[in-house]
């Protein structure tokens, strides 16, 4: 006998503005009750210190989830001179001080050498595995962690203000697998002093952006009224960066029952498609995302079937 699912069937994106002091878990499971949602999932953590766009998938959004985990990220942090922590931020124990303050000119002379493919150690106050364990767990045991360099892509980071000699705030424009409390870190060695992240800030995360994040507080009217329908973002807005492909109601049935459909006369219908073996699409029928599938053998196979 089937188990029956506790909640109801929502499916799209709700971004959230993370408040300071909750974690990312925590925010799912606030979401899930103000609204009964019978499934949700976050893309991409945000600490308890930093605050910012964390996107939520409800039901058969969860599948696209790693689309906007992939995506390019924004982030506003604060940097204060002088001080390393055991977690490169305010949380955490300071280990290491200086007396060096950097100026402007020193500041921004150092900002374009982290700019473009670079090699970043994590830092130990991190969910990066190892031996099977969560490195921040080991750290917290007191046991020492030998974190390998790992490359990233920063595509921009600029200076914003700098109010005094003692602090600074950045806007960073980077890719998945970035830590900034490790960019702070090593800007801070860069300069000749020490240094951690004071505010932690995401303006942006894949195709969500901070002007369409709602607050926690607002959750409780969206969830009871009609605005639910339009606080949500379509699932597809996931899938913004990957070609998508119409089928006809027939093609779409066999799709949504995990069969594979010809391509030939899919592409004769999307005449403006170029096919590349191996690629992921979106395919819709009747303006309805059906499936994210594959292009192999001439044939169109599905990856992950939405069921809406």
């Amino acid at each position: 006998m089937a188990r029956i699912k506790k909640g109801v069937p929502i499916h799209g994106w709700l971004v959230i503005d993370k408040p300071l002091g909750l974690s990312s878990s925590s925010v799912v499971g606030i979401v899930k009750r103000e609204l009964n949602a019978q499934k949700a999932g976050h893309a991409g953590t945000l600490d308890p210190l930093a605050s910012g766009v964390l996107p939520i998938a409800l039901g058969e959004a969860t599948k696209t989830v790693s689309f906007v985990m992939d995506g390019a990220k924004v982030y506003q942090f604060s940097v204060k001179w002088g001080e390393a922590t055991n977690t490169d931020d305010a949380e955490g124990e300071v280990i290491q001080t200086s007396d060096i303050r950097p100026n402007l000119e020193e500041i921004e002379k150092a900002i374009p050498t982290f700019i473009g493919r670079i090699n970043q150690v994590p830092p130990a106050y991190s969910a990066i595995k190892i031996g099977g364990q969560r490195a921040y767990k080991l750290a917290r045991d007191g046991e020492t962690v030998e974190m390998k360099p790992r490359e990233i892509e920063i595509n921009d980071f600029r200076l914003i203000s700098s109010p005094d000699t003692s602090s600074a705030t950045f806007e960073v424009f980077c890719q998945k697998g970035t830590y900034i409390r490790a960019l702070a870190r090593d800007l801070a060695l860069k300069l000749g002093t020490y240094g951690h992240v004071t505010m932690l800030r995401r303006t942006k995360s894949g195709p969500f952006v901070e002007k369409d994040a709602i607050s926690l507080d607002s959750l409780g009217s969206l969830g009871h009224s009609a605005r639910l329908e339009t606080g949500l973002t379509p699932i597809e807005t996931a899938l913004d960066d990957i070609p998508a492909l119409a089928l006809t109601e027939t093609e779409g049935g066999i799709m949504h029952q995990g069969g594979f459909v010809d391509l030939g006369p899919v592409l004769k219908q999307n005449p403006k498609h170029k096919v590349v073996e191996g690629e992921i699409v979106l395919a819709s029928s009747n303006g309805k995302p059906v499936a994210l599938a594959r292009t192999a053998s001439n044939q169109l196979r599905p990856v992950r079937v939405f069921n809406l």
